[in-house]
């Protein structure tokens, strides 16, 4: 064959790195209280930036889960079929203890050191998160219904992927997933017409669809359905105690814009078996720890793909020149890198930050617990939104390399818009800090003492925090508060962001985010950082492993 060309001034394959390696991320580690479990990040991310492991990663998603409703001879099935490479990235997720091992660990920080796993494992494959969140989220609702969980929470912690539908207290371990949205209500989820009905057992039987459940193919799942009582809680296993498939009925799978390595259904249930979680009539309060615990995901996974996209276009553009230099090396170009920088640390601390507050929370802190609470949805809100707008800067750092599926990006784009979607969009989410700081004024002082830490470090953050108590003061009548409620809860995640960056992260990371998210010499898009931006700096604490050359 005759050789055309040589190929020159193309990057070299980015394999072989360590999603750990990040400044932020270890810092945070440290600071929060979770530095004993540096080995085990150190360990996960070697493996996520592995060329084994992101090969795996391509096929899960290149090959889409199956639905086989039927088996050749007509009995009815519902199995879901997956490539292997799904089933072992699973696999480490759970021997690592991404899903509900930190539910079984007392050492101080579990999950915060489980929350930067995640964050490093999900740059590998997010798709593959979707179930093991889930699984994470599961048990403090469970716990609702203290037999049940006796039962089933030792094996939604249990450090073993054992797939296939069995029934669950057979297996080695377990994985959780949800069932809450129907065709007619999504995220109202109070117009659910799934029926409960009561049977002398004590079990109920369900009979209505669901138009979005997660991770059809987990053992056991959390169901709203409606009682006499009004929206209840439900366990409902696949299988039953007997062996037999309980009714559960998939009735297709999602075609989905990204997240297509995960499974995510419409069923229906007929006569399903199901036990009753929590109070009757209180469903919508047992599930919604399970909702907030995921919501925690949905920021460290924007958070995991901002890294990841950021690595790939400081990568790419270390290795191309143009105009007779380095990409990276050209003002204009490193003005962009610098900003996507900056936004991805203040996700990056963010996300640490609020999985620190779980651990103390957990360990009976008020305060942490109400700044969580209120926190938690204005992160979820604003990091989750950015996710989107960052991955479409980042992969134009790579020009057309980026827009085909080899560079993987393309697959980044399309899954970045998930996880401000997944667990309530952008309204549910501004309009949940509302009810936040109504039903709960302890978050809001909560918020303060914390922002406030770093008061006169920067006029800056001290101008914003003061614009931010003003802004508070003029809500009004609810009408008035749901057309600023996205400018608040925006507003109360850079403020936040803010005031960890200027605590504890380098003087020019800091000095870009106040100069541009809070006293606003920024434009529109990335690469607009004010002139005085040290961008050396900047992407010198950005720049990891060969990168940083």
């Amino acid at each position: 064959m005759t050789v055309t060309h040589e190929v020159t001034n193309q990057a070299p394959s980015l394999t072989g790195f360590s999603a750990a390696d990040e400044p932020a991320l270890l810092e945070a580690l440290r600071r929060e209280g979770g530095a004993w479990g540096e080995s085990e990040v150190a360990e996960l991310g070697a493996l996520a930036g592995s060329e084994a492991v992101q090969d795996r990663a391509r096929w899960a998603e290149g090959q889409p889960p199956r639905l086989h409703t039927h088996d050749r001879y007509g009995h009815r099935v519902d199995e879901v079929e997956f490539h292997p490479a799904w089933h072992e990235l699973m696999t480490t997720a759970v021997e690592h203890g991404l899903h509900a091992a930190p539910w079984t660990d007392d050492r101080p920080g579990a999950h915060l050191v489980r929350a930067a796993k995640f964050y490093v494992w999900s740059q590998a494959e997010p798709g593959h998160g979707c179930p093991i969140s889930m699984t994470y989220a599961a048990v403090p609702a469970l716990r609702a219904a203290p037999e049940l969980a006796a039962r089933y929470e030792p094996l939604l912690a249990a450090r073993t992927y054992d797939f296939g539908l069995r029934a669950p207290l057979t297996k080695r371990g377990l994985i959780a997933g949800m069932s809450m949205t129907e065709k007619q209500g999504g995220s109202d989820v109070r117009a659910n017409t799934t029926r409960a009905v009561p049977v002398a057992d004590g079990s109920y039987r369900l009979t209505g669809h669901k138009w979005f459940t997660s991770a059809p193919m987990s053992d056991v799942f959390l169901a709203l359905a409606q009682t006499d009582e009004g929206l209840s809680c439900f366990l409902v296993p696949r299988v039953l105690p007997d062996g037999t498939r309980n009714g559960m009925r998939l009735m297709r799978l999602k075609d989905k814009l990204g997240n297509r390595s995960n499974a995510s259904s419409e069923i229906e249930y007929e006569d399903a078996v199901a036990w009753p979680v929590g109070e009757p009539g209180r469903g919508v309060r047992t599930i919604v720890e399970m909702v907030n615990m995921t919501r925690l995901d949905c920021v460290l996974g924007s958070a995991a793909g901002m890294r990841a996209g950021l690595r790939q276009a400081l990568h790419h553009t270390a290795h191309r020149q143009a105009f007779g230099r380095e990409l990276d090396r050209q003002p204009l170009m490193r003005s962009v890198l610098a900003d996507l920088a900056v936004e991805s640390e203040a996700a990056t601390v963010l996300g640490m930050r609020l999985a620190a507050a779980v651990d103390r929370s957990q360990a009976g802190d008020a305060g942490e617990a109400a700044l969580r609470r209120l926190a938690l949805a204005a992160g979820k809100y604003w990091v989750c939104k950015r996710g989107s707008t960052h991955a479409a800067e980042a992969l134009e750092c790579l020009g057309g390399n980026g827009y085909v599926e080899d560079s993987g990006m393309p697959r980044l784009y399309r899954e970045a818009p998930l996880l401000s979607i997944w667990e309530g969009s952008g309204n549910v989410a501004a309009l949940d800090v509302l009810r936040a700081l109504g039903r709960e004024p302890a978050g809001l002082e909560a918020y303060f003492a914390e922002v406030e830490t770093a008061a006169g470090a920067d006029r800056r953050l001290d101008a914003a925090v003061a614009g931010l108590r003003r802004m508070l003061g003029g809500l009004g009548d609810p009408e008035r508060a749901q057309l600023v409620a996205r400018s608040l809860a925006e507003r109360l995640a850079l403020v936040l962001q803010g005031s960890l960056l200027v605590r504890h992260s380098t003087p020019a990371v800091a000095d870009a985010f106040c100069a541009s998210r809070l006293d606003g010499e920024w434009g529109h898009a990335f690469g607009t950082l004010p002139p005085g931006a040290d961008l050396t700096a900047i992407l010198g604490r950005a720049r990891t492993g060969e990168d940083a050359a």
